[in-house]
């Protein structure tokens, strides 16, 4: 689980405050907690090619107020794609998508329990709200082909969420 105490990233409030607003998420910490897990199981679903495609899209210059010397305020969405979990992340870029038969099959059920379970949301917050907010502020930063690409790999209710974000 990712953990809240580490510090947000200016560069990636705007993009959480998306996330916080659409999701009813009362904390920004929280938001991109969920952001990271939804993300994780959202790659997942796909081939290390496919998350790459996304990766290159969100991988913009975040825009800032001012101009500033602070590179670290000139970051990209993409790092939230990243997952902070240094083991998670190199399994995740090694091993097939977990789609098709067997115990590893992320359907529906299993992508909303694990967004649930893995990340700090709350129990009264609705998962499939907070999902399709995560959801809505990923797409405004992704080309129509990316976006039909990742609606490919998701599994039918939550490729329903993903085209009503």
């Amino acid at each position: 689980m990712p953990t809240s105490t580490s510090e947000i990233k200016e560069k990636d409030i705007p993009f959480l405050e998306k996330v916080q607003q659409k999701s009813g998420i009362a904390d920004l910490y929280d938001a991109r907690d969920i952001t990271e897990v939804v993300f994780r199981v959202m790659r997942d679903l796909m081939t290390t090619e496919a998350a790459d495609r996304v990766e290159a899209e969100l991988h913009k210059p975040a825009e800032t107020a001012v101009a500033t010397d602070d590179k670290a305020l000139e970051m990209e969405i993409a790092d939230l794609w990243h997952d902070t979990n240094p083991i998670v992340a190199f399994l995740s870029r090694v091993r097939p998508p977990w789609q098709g038969p067997g115990i590893f099959k992320i359907d529906s059920d299993r992508f909303l329990f694990r967004v649930a379970n893995e990340s700090p949301m709350q129990p009264n917050v609705d998962r499939e709200q907070v999902v399709k907010a995560v959801f809505s502020a990923t797409k405004d930063e992704l080309s129509s082909e990316r976006i039909q690409e990742i609606a490919s790999w998701l599994p039918d209710r939550v490729r329903q969420l993903w085209e009503e974000a």
